[in-house]
């Protein structure tokens, strides 16, 4: 087989990855569950490993020539386990949909209670949305903010887990801005006999420095991305601390779930679990909170509303319930300034999902890049002045520029072509 690049082989693909890595080179990603691989781990996925196929298990596959791969699948889930603290873990999900899926399926059968945060509040639509798996498969009762902090109503939980009597409990949030109590749904789970599953799929990477609570003490399972904070592929997993669970969950992902593992993207979960176990990962995380925190202040300062008012995260939730803009028409402005977002819902949100009245904002792209607290406070003033008139084709040319400098300044990828 000769040895050619995609330039070579397919130009119109090619043509695609050369204005996508343009696209990401010149444009401010703000989308909170979004971020940039190193090098390394993309090095990892566009690997050989590719080629192999490894149903089962290390050790117990149902495939010949599967030494080394079990080898990297053995590193990835040893490196996961000690990042976090749990004894067995399941690096084989192709998705965090498919990891949340295999937990529900490891202690539920269809038309069991769950009780989930609602999606507009903050949830996940493997939370129980009726568009969702979870949604069709079991009964979904929600609990969500309350109306005037913005927070967990830990009230609702409790009178809804008493009232319903859930099978589990989830916890786990894509849209909110504030620390997660974990301690706090294990009480009311245990007080009803019901199962807790954590989703920490948009902080695991906080999590993984030690900024934010970690879930696996509290909970019979947690689910995650490989992605977002955690800055590795596209991909999930499952940790737990008891042995008969571990057991199921393995069951569920295969091959009740997904045929034959990605052996290409375990050895990135591989390589992005050896990253986020250094100091310079946990001085990112730090900088990434940091950064969150001015950039929701520069907001607010220059007349913008938050919900809950802030942040203690990586992520801000814009509240455009009593603008005259909507989501779906600031994230368009915004994107014509090349400043990516993604409209959302807000707790008791007027408008339909589609349109909405949020911009959900996230730091952990753009401080993989470098930038800092001083770069924020640009960032704030340019979506404010968007939004305050998004009509302006004029101010979205001028921001757009501006952008396209700021982000020369922080460059991606040097030296490199398609792998970017």
């Amino acid at each position: 087989m000769r040895d050619q690049s995609v330039w070579d082989v397919d130009p119109e693909v090619a043509r695609v990855l050369d204005l996508e890595k343009r696209r990401q080179e010149e444009t401010l990603e703000l989308i909170a569950s979004e971020n940039f691989t190193s090098p390394a781990v993309m090095e990892a996925q566009g690997s050989v490993l590719t080629n192999k196929y490894a149903e089962g298990l290390p050790g117990r596959r149902y495939y010949g020539g599967c030494e080394h791969v079990d080898s990297v699948e053995d590193l990835a889930r040893e490196r996961v386990q000690a990042l976090f603290g749990a004894r067995y873990s399941n690096v084989q999900p192709h998705s965090g949909t498919q990891a949340v899926t295999a937990a529900y399926f490891t202690f539920l059968t269809p038309g069991d209670i769950i009780l989930g945060m609602n999606l507009s509040h903050g949830g996940h639509l493997t939370h129980g949305s009726p568009v969702s798996i979870s949604g069709n498969l079991f009964r979904v009762v929600d609990y969500g903010v309350d109306r005037k902090t913005e927070r967990v109503d830990f009230g609702q939980v409790r009178a809804q887990a008493l009232e319903h009597r859930p099978k589990m409990v989830v916890v786990g949030a894509s849209a909110y801005p504030r620390v997660l109590e974990f301690d706090r749904f294990r009480e009311i789970a245990d007080e009803v006999g019901a199962k807790v599953m954590v989703d920490m799929a948009h902080i695991a990477g906080l999590v993984a420095a030690d900024l934010h609570p970690n879930p696996v003490p509290c909970a019979d399972i947690v689910a995650a991305t490989t992605h977002k904070t955690l800055r590795g592929p596209r991909g999930g997993f499952l940790l737990t601390n008891d042995e008969e669970v571990a057991k199921q969950l393995n069951k569920k992902v295969f091959p009740l779930l997904q045929g034959g593992p990605l052996m290409h993207v375990i050895a990135a979960k591989a390589v992005a679990f050896q990253e986020a176990a250094t100091q310079e990962f946990r001085n990112y995380q730090q900088q990434v909170v940091r950064n969150a925190e001015v950039l929701a202040d520069a907001l607010l300062s220059c007349g913008l509303k938050l919900i809950s008012g802030g942040t203690d995260n990586h992520l801000m939730l814009l509240d455009l319930r009593e603008s005259p803009v909507d989501g779906k028409t600031a994230q368009l402005a915004l994107e014509a300034a090349g400043i990516t977002t993604n409209r959302n819902a807000v707790p008791f949100d007027p408008r339909p999902p589609y349109v909405a009245s949020g911009i959900r904002i996230g730091t952990p792209a753009v401080t993989t890049r470098g930038m800092q607290e001083e770069e924020m406070v640009q960032i704030g003033q340019w979506i404010a002045a968007i939004l305050a008139d998004v009509e302006n084709t004029a101010l979205q040319a001028k921001v757009r520029e501006g952008v396209r400098e700021l982000c020369g300044r922080y460059p991606l990828y040097l030296g490199t072509r398609t792998m970017a």
